[in-house]
């Protein structure tokens, strides 16, 4: 094997990585005859420009962000955006004694979604930053589970007394974590016919005086489509007026609670609603920030127990905090506050009505093609879902998700849960920054590829598991 491929202190059947005469700045051969092993640390330094480069080579060979059309997390940002956030990601976050310009913008922030988000007293609202949704459903779940447990605390716990959530199965997965973290029944309301969501009527059947609340999803992820909110908490209320079970909801806004405001200011789901206890969003989704912050608000100091909130005397001042994760960086913070200011009401509704423009013009020309059927057009979230028409044999979704992958997209193909997984769907999701000329292009791509396609004697995907990496 020749020095290129193996350095001295390399053992036996370990690779390294391949490092050009050109990365060694003093001298070209260095990096050659000494190259840094790839599965433990290296025995000596490399110049920044080498390890840089190393890495940089490598990061290459992932798809193309801007091309994911399976993401839902923000991909583009504005320079300045992206400065802020440099100048900031060496602030931890929980250190708000040490931070406190940055703990007050992340409450500032806590604040303008209240107010958005119509709490009926957005001083008295409370909530906080998190890693994400995920984050921000745990504990929102943890407020639900809490709650009840208070108020049952006369049989809890005990084996008759076994807490459950209710939800529709095509919540995100985080919620299944919840439950199974937490040791919580998962009550799921499955999918039937053309319902590819929650049914609020069969949501309150499942409910019983062990239900510590029910989740409504604006925005599913199988399909875009927002759950009719109102419908549940007013099945919730003849649920009361019925039994005396007084059951919360908790509304994972993961997507929609960052376009509904702006695109739908009519239709009512958050704090309008007396039944909804809290709210989550990603703000890396729809709230137009880089990967790594989310929100979780709660309608009022009551609707989250205090024994849930730690204060901490940590580096001298005492720091409320109510979260699963501890260190953090403050850039996206910052950059959520940032992106607040710099559009505003009218700037958000602008930008996403152009998202969803782009959506629906796509779903159009999609459907226009004739072989596709659409699930939905992206009039609710920017995001639609459609299948094969039923007179095309010759491939089937998973065909399409591959070949378009050849061309550098990557649309996300893959089957529904329980009562309907024989149907299986491709997925588009519209962001900030995928625009019309690019919607352009992907139909472009299609249409390339569709002779092809009708060409094939049948469909070629044979494990339908290993088709697409996507997962919910």
């Amino acid at each position: 094997m020749s020095p290129l491929h193996q350095s001295p202190s390399e053992k036996p059947g370990e690779r390294t990585l391949a490092v050009n005469p050109f990365y060694g700045e003093a001298d070209p051969t260095a990096g050659m005859t000494d190259a840094p092993p790839k599965h433990r640390l290296p025995d000596s330094p490399l110049p920044p420009t080498t390890a840089y480069q190393l890495v940089h080579d490598e990061l290459m060979l992932d798809g193309n962000s801007r091309l994911n059309l399976a993401t839902f997390v923000t991909t583009w940002m504005e320079p300045q955006a992206g400065v802020l956030m440099a100048e900031c990601r060496d602030k931890n976050m929980i250190d708000k004694d040490e931070y406190p310009r940055t703990a007050e913008l992340e409450r500032r922030c806590v604040a303008m979604l209240a107010d958005l988000w119509n709490a009926p007293d957005p001083s008295a609202a409370v909530g906080c930053s998190t890693t994400g949704s995920s984050e921000a459903c745990m504990l929102a779940g943890m407020a639900l589970k809490r709650r009840w447990m208070k108020k049952n605390a006369d049989r809890y716990p005990s084996p008759e007394a076994r807490p459950n959530l209710v939800m529709g199965v095509n919540v995100q997965v985080c919620w299944e974590k919840f439950c199974n973290f937490w040791e919580v029944e998962a009550r799921q309301v499955p999918m039937e016919g053309d319902r590819f969501h929650l049914d609020p009527a069969a949501a309150a059947e499942l409910c019983d005086e062990n239900t510590i609340g029910v989740v409504g999803i604006l925005g599913s992820t199988f399909d875009g489509s927002y759950e009719p909110i109102a419908e549940l908490c007013a099945a919730l209320d003849g649920l009361q007026e019925r039994t005396g079970l007084d059951i919360p909801v908790h509304v994972d806004g993961a997507s929609g609670a960052m376009v509904a405001p702006f695109l739908d200011p009519d239709l009512v789901w958050d704090f309008r609603l007396p039944r909804v206890a809290s709210v989550n969003t990603s703000g890396h989704k729809y709230g137009l920030v880089y990967p790594g912050v989310g929100w979780v608000l709660w309608r009022t100091a009551d609707a989250l127990p205090d024994e849930l909130v730690f204060h901490v005397n940590y580096l001298g001042g005492d720091m409320p905090t109510f979260a699963l994760n501890f260190s953090r960086p403050g850039a996206q913070v910052v950059a959520q506050y940032y992106t607040f200011l710099r559009l505003g009401r009218e700037g958000y509704r602008a930008v996403q009505q152009a998202t969803r423009d782009v959506a629906r013009g796509l779903a159009e020309r999609i459907e226009a093609l004739g072989d596709f059927q659409l699930l939905t057009r992206g009039d609710e979230l920017p995001v639609f879902a459609f299948t094969t028409a039923p007179d095309v044999k010759a491939y089937d979704v998973f065909d399409v998700s591959r070949r378009l992958r050849e061309r550098g997209w990557l649309v996300p193909a893959y089957t529904f849960p329980a009562h309907r997984q024989d149907l299986a769907v491709l997925r588009v999701v519209c962001r900030n920054g995928f625009s019309s000329d690019l919607g352009e292009l992907l139909i472009e791509d299609l249409n390339r590829l569709l002779p092809e396609l009708r060409r094939q004697p049948h469909p070629f995907t044979r494990d339908r598991d290993a088709a697409t990496g996507f997962h919910h």
